[in-house]
């Protein structure tokens, strides 16, 4: 079991990330791309590095926006996992293909 974050910790974590948004037990960030293929390929991207932590976001992709949701379900909030895999996810958004 890892201990989750509270709302003050939360707060601070979330601050260090650019765009991201506590939202309740969540953290959450819109990317938006070119088009399809490149929202599609952003989210391809995340796999591997998601699937090595064993912890993977809730994903939306509409159209060329793609919504990412952290959150450590099976403990029942934010824990730092989810600030791991935001930090992934903005390091893959600025990678290529």
């Amino acid at each position: 079991m890892m201990p989750t974050l509270n709302r003050t910790e939360a707060e601070a974590r979330v601050r260090e990330l650019d765009g991201w948004t506590l939202e309740g037990d969540a953290i959450r960030k819109q990317f938006v791309f070119d088009g399809f293929p490149e929202a599609v390929a952003f989210v391809s991207r995340l796999v591997a590095g998601a699937e090595a932590a064993d912890h993977h976001p809730d994903v939306l992709i509409n159209y060329k926006r793609v919504t990412l949701t952290y959150s450590t379900h099976s403990e029942g909030g934010l824990t730092p996992k989810d600030f791991d895999g935001a930090r992934m996810a903005q390091r893959v958004s600025t990678s290529s293909a």
